[in-house]
């Protein structure tokens, strides 16, 4: 590399372990964007290795972490926090540790991120799972973590993305840990890829490499299209992945709908006398009279409860959700909010969902894993087949809201929406939902769009919170 000038005066020449750390880079980089070897940087790479003491194992990619570290077990606490730096008080770098930090990084990052393509054997999926985990260890979290969401699913940052060294390619050691919110849905994707271009089956039918899968929408789609095919263990197994994604869910969709607007207070009901219901200010007030300024003591006629009993009254909930394939999520999200409701006092819920054909769910509608088991993904849409069911269980239609979740791209469509505009008219409150994704994605017809519009009952799209909120509203 020459050395470049200005005004005469020569720029001081780079450092060796500046150029050794560039060049493993520049490696990391390329083999990132085309799996074919470099010669020049891979012949270069290797003496680098070679030059601070680490194994050129680091450099095979068909080589897994898990297999360097057996090989060679000193380095497994390297990895530990290896891309979490900790800032140097001195001031001053360290930069023969960066050449050996750098080895390490590249080789991780390498083997998590180039997955490759064409099909994918159950061998190596174990192998990816396994350097994630190496990923998430060397970004301070504990191996699945990231993969499960729990780092975070929260876009951060600004500005798009980061080189692998944080500074451009000369660089310090990177330290990746302000994008774990851009890792975390990144690894997810990544391993749902590898997922999709194996045979399942063949996974869930191991116990072992089916509990290291990481339970995401595109599993449980997966899961939910080819589950009348399985059985014996690959079907016991298919079953804990979906209960795990549901009870994952079913928290945070929970925690929503408690965290909502709820019922005003029912005055007419007297309070209940406990303890923790004792309006104290209000006692000492009533019971100022009570003063005794001799003995100082405020002597109490009578106790003062606090109002908790809301007003509710019977309402009823009609849930609709179009399960063709692209309303999956949708699908998964709706019925694990119905089950929600149905736990609510005096909320009478009901289930239907469709396709070409409509299945009453009703009966299972408490419970989001029973409900899901019983869908059948795929297929065209016809809402009518659905509206035929939903019409007779409008029984009281100013107590009974009506949500209809699907894209709306329908084969009847013109039938369909009146029936629908029927029913707003009859007094149900009728609610379109063209998405309730936990992203917020989706489309809508738009000719729908505009005709819920005209009607007054906009289309809710966005996030599954809004959803909530008006549905809590009205019910409480």
């Amino acid at each position: 590399m020459s050395e470049v000038s200005i005004a005469g005066v020569p720029a001081p020449a780079p450092e060796p372990d500046e150029n050794r750390r560039q060049v493993l880079y520049w490696r990391l980089l390329a083999r990132l964007f085309d799996p074919e070897e470099q010669a020049s940087l891979e012949s270069a790479s290797l003496a680098v290795v070679e030059d601070v003491g680490l194994p050129a194992a680091l450099l095979d990619p068909g080589a897994s972490v898990d297999s360097v570290v057996q090989r060679h077990p000193e380095l497994a606490a390297d990895f530990d926090g290896l891309m979490t730096p900790a800032p140097d008080e001195e001031g001053t770098r360290d930069r023969a540790a960066e050449v050996r930090r750098a080895a390490l990084a590249s080789k991780v990052l390498l083997n998590v991120f180039a997955s490759g393509s064409g099909a994918v054997t159950a061998e190596q999926l174990a192998r990816w799972q396994s350097d994630a985990g190496w990923l998430e260890r060397a970004l301070g979290c504990r191996p699945g973590d990231l993969r499960g969401g729990r780092g975070g699913t929260n876009r951060a940052g600004a500005g798009g993305g980061v080189s692998p060294t944080g500074t451009g390619v000369g660089g310090p050691t990177p330290d990746l840990s302000r994008l774990i919110p851009e890792i975390g849905p990144e690894l997810g994707a990544i391993e749902a890829g590898l997922v999709k271009r194996m045979r399942l089956r063949e996974v869930l039918a191991d116990p072992a490499l089916a509990s290291q899968l990481t339970p995401s929408m595109s599993l449980i789609e997966q899961l939910l299209r080819d589950k009348d095919n399985l059985s014996g263990v690959a079907l016991a197994n298919a079953k804990a992945l979906i209960r795990r994604y549901v009870d994952e869910v079913a928290q945070v969709l929970r925690s929503q709908v408690e965290k909502a607007t709820v019922g005003e207070i029912d005055r007419s009901v007297p309070p209940k006398r406990v303890f923790r219901n004792l309006d104290l200010d209000r006692t000492i007030w009533k019971n100022l009279t009570n003063w005794s300024p001799e003995e100082e003591r405020l002597y109490v006629d009578r106790l003062y409860y606090r109002h908790t009993s809301r007003k509710t009254t019977p309402q009823r909930l009609i849930v609709v959700v179009d399960q063709s394939g692209s309303m999956v999520d949708s699908m998964v999200n709706c019925t694990i909010l119905a089950s929600i409701f149905a736990g609510l006092p005096k909320v009478d819920v009901h289930l239907i969902a469709y396709d070409t054909q409509a299945l009453d769910l009703t009966p299972w509608s408490h419970d989001p894993f029973e409900t899901l088991l019983r869908t059948k993904l795929g297929g065209g849409t016809d809402g009518t087949v659905a509206m035929a069911l939903a019409r007779p269980k409008i029984a009281e239609p100013r107590n009974t809201v009506v949500v209809w979740i699907s894209d709306f791209y329908e084969w009847r469509t013109h039938e369909l929406f009146e029936s629908m505009a029927a029913v707003h008219r009859s007094g149900a409150k009728f609610i379109p939902v063209g998405s309730v994704t936990s992203g917020g994605r989706g489309s809508v017809n738009p000719w729908f769009r505009e005709k819920f519009k005209d009607l007054g009952t906009p289309v809710i799209s966005g996030h599954i919170k809004k959803l909530v909120h008006e549905l809590k509203t009205f019910l409480t």
